[in-house]
Formats: structure tokens, sequence, C-alpha cells
């Protein structure tokens, strides 16, 4: 397995000839995405070479701004979006602290966003906000796998995210069959390329194995068409606008997510 001083000389790397390409390119939009990139990659990066209590933070202030984004498309009232939250970042601490009790907690988490539609009596929307606030705890809440898995977690981050963008880069060039009704954009050459591009960076780092490659040839796109459903059924094209060229943190990490969850389940 990797370690995250190995990884250094990769991360470094892809960012300094993306880079390159992006400025010969001299498109604004991809110059931005590129500079939030050189942000965000360092700063990862150093969360996991902390270790757990790292992993931990980082997961925990993903989560509340991804609790926000999504709370934000589905129109949860503060009340719901304040105690997902804390489902959330109680399955983070937990995951850290007490790995053991993951499974006690999440069932806490689910009885509390159940109560609070339950308490407040809200006969019109009372289901709505269940299922919204139910399905938030299990699509964020995976964000805790992050701490066990440790640099396979960043491995797996970076192989999703280079199999999106290969996927988009070759969908449009290939065409062919969409993939999907709910994203009209993504072709099954550029799905298919992007998983061959993610299994390959998983192979370079020595960290592919057949779990790794479902999640992130399977488990990488499924994420991707389980947002665009979601933002489709909220009639929004990004889950935010505050990060440059790029929409909302969930847009970033919607592959992610997914990926995380299959991995979780196949080990």
């Amino acid at each position: 397995m990797i370690t995250v001083a190995g990884l250094v000389p990769y991360l470094g790397g892809a960012l300094a000839a993306g880079g390159v390409a992006v400025a010969a390119t001299r498109q604004r939009e991809l110059m931005l995405r590129w500079c939030v990139w050189a942000i965000g990659v360092p700063l990862l990066t150093a969360a996991f070479w902390l270790g757990p209590p790292g992993i931990a933070v980082l997961a925990s202030v993903v989560g509340a701004v991804a609790v926000a984004e999504y709370g934000g498309l589905l129109k949860l009232g503060p009340v719901d979006r304040v105690v997902l939250g804390a489902a959330v970042l109680g399955l983070v601490l937990t995951a850290w602290l007490a790995p053991g009790e993951v499974l006690r907690v999440a069932a806490v988490g689910a009885l509390a966003i159940a109560g609070v539609p339950l308490l407040s009596g809200d006969a019109e929307h009372g289901l709505r906000r269940l299922g919204t606030g139910l399905l938030g705890l299990v699509w964020l809440g995976v964000l805790a796998g992050l701490v066990p898995l440790g640099t396979l977690g960043l491995v797996l981050f970076v192989a999703v995210s280079i199999a999106d963008i290969v996927a988009y880069a070759a969908g449009r060039r290939l065409g062919g069959p969409h993939l999907s009704p709910l994203s009209p954009a993504k072709r099954w050459s550029g799905t298919l390329a992007g998983a061959a591009a993610g299994l390959g960076v998983l192979a370079v780092l020595s960290c592919l194995t057949w779990q790794t490659a479902v999640a992130v040839a399977v488990g990488g796109p499924l994420g991707d068409l389980l947002e665009s459903m979601i933002k489709r059924g909220a009639h929004a094209k990004d889950s935010g606008g505050w990060l440059a060229g790029s929409g909302g943190l969930l847009d970033r990490i919607d592959s992610l997510l997914v990926a995380l969850a299959v991995l979780w389940v196949l080990t």
C-alpha cells in the first residue's frame, strides 16, 4: 500500500501537467478549476498525512458543507439541516473514536431525523422531509468511511477524480450512446474511458483490487448520476456556486461518495 508521502510526487506531477494543459487552452473556466485543485489538493494531502485525526476533521468540514448544499437543493428547513448535520458529524467522529459503534450511532441519527417531522406534526410535508433526511444520512454519512480507509481514501478520491475528467473529455470527443436520461451530456464511451483511466491510477499506485476496481468503475459513475437525479428533481444546475469554476462541493465529491459506499460494502 502506498503512503501519503509516496503519493506527493504523483499529485504534484499531475497538478503541474494539468496546469500546463489548462494554460494551453486559455479557457478561463478551466483555469479557475485548476486553481481550486491547486489549493485543495495540498490541503487534502495534509489532512491525510495527519492520519485519523486529520481525516476526521476533513470529513467533518466536508460533511457540514455538503449538508448545507444538500439541504439547500431540497429545501430542508433549518432544524432538519441541523439534525442531519449532527448525524453526519456523529458518524464521522464515531468512525474515528469508537468504530465499533458506527451502526448504533447511524440508527440514533436516523431516529433523530425521523423525529423532527414527527414531533412537529407535519402531515403535509413530513414524508418528504423524512425521506430527504434519511437519504442525506445514507449518502453523506459514508464520509465516515474515509477515516478507517486512511491513505486508500485519498487514492480513491484521486482515481474517481481522474476518471471523471477523462470521462468528460472522452465522451465529448468520441460521442456515441448516452449513458442515462438523468445526465444527457454523459456517454457510454466516456464512462468506459474514465473507468479505464481510474483503474490505471489504482494500478500505478499499487491499490488495484477487485473491490477498488468496482468502487471506481461502477460506484463513481453511479454517484454522478445520483447527484444528477437530485439536481434535476430540484431544478438546479449545480449544488452551489461558491467554488470557482466548479459549482458546489457536492459537484466535486458526488462520485467519491458512492464509490466509498461500494468499497465499504465490499470490504
